[in-house]
């Protein structure tokens, strides 16, 4: 295992003098009021000890309310939740739950940078489906790399590092898939709050597998959504048998996600986000009519992140363009870090537009051979 590329960005920026700094994965507005309140009442309320391993009840309550709502599951018996530290946490449970060497899961190629550890970390293998150019894990793609030996399939809409919303039908037809092989789909849903009104259901909604498939493992997050990273909050919800085996897991691992600050998330559900949501889509469109007339960039349907190819006229690996954009005081992720090819980089448009705009100036005038 190597450290990961993403926290090498960071590092970077820190020896950088006003860095025009594009690699951040993390929502540039402040957590909400009330969020901040209920957390900091928690801990004045001395709710500063171990929670029972899964999580504190009432938060369960409002997971389940929100699910119901949103997934369209209503039937509380037919599934489990665990509240984890962080998305990360949840996968990695998971991942301890239904793997040992030998085995195999699926994952996307370009990938969230945990994703090919998940494979270190238990013995079993990582198999890559390559989604390139248009980055969308389809059922077609994903059907022949499944084995007898093939455990898990783990798809990302939106994805990180493209922001790639797959349709209604794409999740459909993935569930379908699943279901019909008996492998267990796993859903990593960290950017559902996160898509924009062109890739989003009518309702508004993220299209989500688990609603065709209720024995579907759903992971998803506040720290995105709410702007707090730090508080290292996630839940998985699915199968019993499943979230039993994740809690047993959590119980010797992490004990339980952070007390005070689960307190701060039980009304997060009904928070409106949708300002910052609209405010992420009009930069995802700055970064698309800046960079659209002189490389190939697929456009996000969520999240907040594009991915754009290095033109081949540059002779550049997404790496070399990533250390010349350095020069320039602009930090990128370079595509590398999240795939078997480096023919790319990773931009994130989560920063104030002035910034926004002057890291585009700057990378518009490169592509441009400057």
């Amino acid at each position: 295992m190597d450290a990961s590329g993403i926290r090498r960005a960071f590092e970077l920026g820190g020896s950088l003098e006003r860095p025009i700094n594009l690699s951040i994965g993390q929502p540039d507005f402040p957590v909400p009021a009330a969020m901040k309140e209920a957390a900091a009442e928690a801990i004045h309320s001395d709710r500063n000890g171990y929670t029972v391993t899964q999580g504190i009840a009432p938060l369960h309550d409002s997971i389940r309310r929100h699910l119901e709502h949103d997934l369209g599951w209503n039937d509380a018996d037919a599934f489990s939740t665990v509240v984890t530290s962080g998305t990360s946490g949840g996968l990695l449970l998971a991942s301890l739950a239904l793997l040992e060497e030998g085995d195999e899961a699926i994952m996307p190629d370009p990938w969230f940078v945990l994703y090919p550890q998940l494979g270190h970390l238990t013995g079993a293998t990582m198999v890559a489906c390559d989604t390139y150019p248009d980055f969308r894990m389809t059922a077609e793609r994903v059907e022949p790399l499944i084995t007898e030996r093939t455990k898990f399939v783990l798809v990302n809409s939106p994805g990180n590092p493209s922001g790639v919303v797959l349709t209604e039908d794409e999740v459909r037809d993935l569930a379908s898939l699943c279901r019909n092989r008996g492998v267990q789909l796993i859903t990593d849903e960290i950017y559902d709050e996160f898509v924009f009104a062109d890739a989003a259901r009518p309702d508004g909604t993220c299209p989500s597998p688990a609603r065709f498939d209720h024995d579907a493992l759903v992971i998803r997050g506040f720290g995105k959504t709410y702007g707090c990273t730090g508080w290292r909050l996630g839940y998985a919800a699915g199968p019993t048998w499943l979230i039993e085996q994740m809690r047993k897991l959590q119980q010797f691992t992490f004990v339980c996600a952070p007390s005070p600050l689960q307190w701060g998330v039980i009304e997060a559900f009904d928070i409106d986000n949708s300002a910052q949501v609209e405010t992420y889509a009009r930069r995802r469109d700055m970064v698309l009519d800046a960079l659209s007339p002189h490389a190939k960039v697929v456009r996000p349907g969520g999240a907040f992140y594009a991915f754009l190819e290095i033109p081949s006229s540059l002779g550049m690996t997404g790496t070399e363009f990533m250390e010349r954009a350095v020069e320039r005081r602009v930090l990128l992720v370079p595509g590398g870090v999240f795939s078997g090819r480096d023919t790319h980089v990773r931009l994130s448009f989560a920063v104030p537009e002035p910034t926004l705009r002057e890291g585009l100036d700057v990378l518009v005038d490169m592509l441009q051979g400057g």
